[in-house]
């Protein structure tokens, strides 16, 4: 089974089946945040590198950065959002857009090894987000749709994992260095999605053996007590074969690391204890 390595100057990540599920913190992103959006707009990054703490001290091992809005030049700031979150957290970052110029302005600052997200199995997304990564060293998530949209058939996605991995493969890039997505979409609107969205993970572990990844968030659009759907679909996502979960680490931290210990993902509960003693202190302080 593949390993994928991020990193910052000062922290390893190691993303891999077995190990315990990384945390990538998607607090940062305005979508639907109008105080952070207007925040961006503004040039105002101190919203943003208070949620990268933030997330960093609710147990997020990487940081997501989005900073596309409505007034915003993408190429411009993303590199200044991506220098001020470095001198804020230490651990690695993974850079959102679906921008390649932003992309690579962001790549062209960066001190490690980031995470891109993200490349999808249509040829214009491939055509100019895999030489990024092969030029700067990257990883990247790769998501399970193309030019046709998102497939409603498990065997579909998978068919454009393996398209995205050959394509990759085929230019140098170790199939390791590839996340795959298999996007979880809102149960509300479709209840079938998210047993078709947790046979992609089992098929995509079994066939291809890469890492995968999931905005596990999406499931509970549009309904009440989303925490709870949130985190049941989290431990049903990680049981299937997830690696990586792309959450926001103060709601989901506690179900991820209960579930790894479950799993066998955490070697004498050592995490799983640490934080609840962590937090039980907090709580009688």
């Amino acid at each position: 089974m593949a390993k994928t390595r991020i990193a910052s100057i000062k922290k390893e990540v190691i993303i891999g089946h077995g190990l315990p599920t990384v945390l990538i913190g998607e607090r940062i992103n305005p979508a639907g945040k109008k105080k952070m959006a207007d925040a961006l707009r503004a040039g105002n990054l101190d919203i943003i590198c208070a949620e990268a703490l933030s997330q960093v001290n609710a147990g997020a091992d990487i940081i997501d950065i989005a900073v596309g809005t409505f007034g915003v030049d993408e190429k411009d700031l993303l590199p200044k959002a991506v220098q001020a979150v470095m001198r804020t957290v230490d651990v690695p970052l993974c850079f959102d857009s679906a921008k390649p110029e932003a992309l690579k302005t962001a790549l062209k600052v960066y001190q490690g090894k980031a995470l891109i997200n993200s490349v999808n199995g249509g040829a214009k997304s491939l055509d100019y987000v895999l030489p990024l990564v092969k030029e700067y060293g990257a990883a990247v998530i790769g998501l399970t749709q193309d030019e046709q949209g998102i497939p409603a058939d498990p065997d579909r996605r998978v068919v454009i994992a393996q398209k995205i991995i050959e394509r990759a493969e085929g230019m140098g890039i170790p199939r390791e260095e590839i996340i795959i997505d298999c996007l979880a979409s809102a149960v509300g609107a479709d209840q079938g999605s998210g047993l078709i969205t947790l046979e992609t993970i089992r098929k995509v572990k079994a066939t291809i053996g890469v890492n995968i990844t999931l905005g596990a968030s999406n499931v509970s659009f549009g309904m009440p007590g989303r925490d709870l759907i949130n985190n049941a679909f989290i431990s049903a996502a990680i049981s299937a074969g997830a690696t990586s979960l792309i959450v926001d680490a103060s709601k989901a931290h506690t179900a991820i690391l209960a579930m790894d210990f479950i799993l066998g993902q955490d070697q004498r509960a050592r995490r799983y204890t640490e934080n609840y003693r962590t937090t039980h202190k907090k709580k009688l302080q």
